[in-house]
């Protein structure tokens, strides 16, 4: 046997560099996960949220109750959306997931610290994120002794010198839904999403790529069925295993994680029908676009990677710049995950989810419709 030889290597390297070329489409996905890669991780991914929507309900309105309330601002953690009268309306932003904290004024609070008396704010956070709110909820406890020293002269100042991180004020936090602050209460129902996503978009596109390889798209063409028959048909056993995977996913956070199931499974179960066809339309669309299988996954990712990091599966939501979020917006899987941590740990009922039901069906609708007039072009 001859000894190596630079010379056959180089033309080899030069035949594959060629080929590789060729492929556009790999090509162009190994470029741009990197450069996606390095945009989200570098400009979208923040783990310390700040500007966090918040409801007031000022029962008070003296002057030590407003002071309090630009201290909460300053902090840079707190975003006063919504100035309510009522605590029952920010307890229904709090549940519909309009808000992160609700916070309560009680009356005379001012007239309460005049005197020396000691009253107690309530602030009620979500925490089904614990990651999200963690740091907003340390921050109040830093503000507590500060937030009305330039106010309070005289000799209750001097008391408070004396009682020195004293507060002249109870803060009380509660933290709903997830007290205890377990992250599993926030990843595990998260990864039914993310597993969906991953697999339905996955073994649609593999199969339908799959076929064309093989020929058997060609008997396909052969019979009288016609594009959107084929589609339904194709599309409708994969909904079947995304229940299966759902089921498993449920019996497993229930038995082994333990966490709440306080909404109702059959809700979930019918609006995550929606959802596996948003993703499977999807899979179709890149069936109908890859060459070969190996394109098929590498879309597959290209699609995953955002949907994963953009979402607040991985890292909070609200934490994101707007650019980063308004195109988080768009993913199914950002929806998605409302819903089913909605269901499942606020008992969220149908009324509740229309503004996260609706970006998703919109979504099937556009991708459905890509996917047919593509698969159209792809029998012509």
């Amino acid at each position: 046997m001859s000894a190596f030889s630079l010379k056959r290597m180089l033309a080899v390297f030069i035949k594959e560099f060629q080929q590789m070329m060729r492929d556009r489409l790999t090509f162009a996905m190994a470029v741009g996960i990197p450069i996606i890669q390095l945009i989200m991780f570098g400009y979208a991914i923040n783990t310390d949220p700040k500007g966090l929507p918040t409801a007031l309900v000022n029962l008070d309105q003296g002057l030590l109750s407003r002071s309090f309330t630009a201290a909460l601002q300053n902090t840079g953690y707190f975003r006063i959306d919504y100035n309510l009268k009522s605590e029952k309306e920010a307890d229904e932003l709090v549940e519909n997931g309009k808000v992160q904290f609700m916070v309560v004024i009680p009356p005379r609070f001012t007239e309460k610290i005049v005197r020396g008396e000691k009253p107690s704010l309530l602030i009620s956070a979500d925490a089904t994120d614990p990651s999200a709110a963690g740091n907003a909820v340390a921050a109040l406890a830093a503000i507590a002794p500060i937030a009305l020293q330039h106010d309070l002269v005289g000799p209750l100042q001097s008391i408070q010198r004396a009682q020195a991180n004293q507060s002249p004020f109870e803060i009380r936090i509660h933290k709903r839904y997830n007290p205890e602050g377990l992250s599993r209460y926030n990843i595990v129902p998260g990864l039914i999403g993310t597993i969906l996503t991953m697999t339905m978009i996955m073994l649609t596109s593999l199969a339908m790529t799959r076929e064309r390889e093989r020929g058997t798209m060609e008997n396909l063409l052969a019979t009288p069925v016609r594009p959107a028959e084929v589609m339904v048909g194709k599309i409708l056993p994969y909904i079947l295993i995304g229940y299966i995977q759902l089921s498993v996913i449920i019996s497993a956070a229930f038995i082994i994680f333990d966490v709440p199931m306080v909404g109702s499974l059959p809700l979930l179960f019918s609006l995550i029908g929606i959802f596996i066809m948003a993703n499977l339309a999807v899979g179709f669309t890149f069936s109908t676009i890859a060459k070969n299988q190996l394109q098929a996954m590498q879309m597959t990712f290209f699609f995953f990677l955002p949907s994963i990091l953009l979402s607040g599966f991985m890292f909070p939501f609200r934490a994101m710049p707007v650019w980063a979020q308004n195109f988080g917006e768009i993913l199914p899987l950002t929806h998605f995950l409302r819903i089913v941590r909605g269901i499942l740990l606020k008992g969220n009922a149908v009324n509740q989810l229309y503004d996260e039901l609706w970006p998703i069906l919109a979504f099937l609708f556009v991708a459905g419709f890509i996917a047919l007039k593509r698969y159209r072009q792809t029998l012509d």
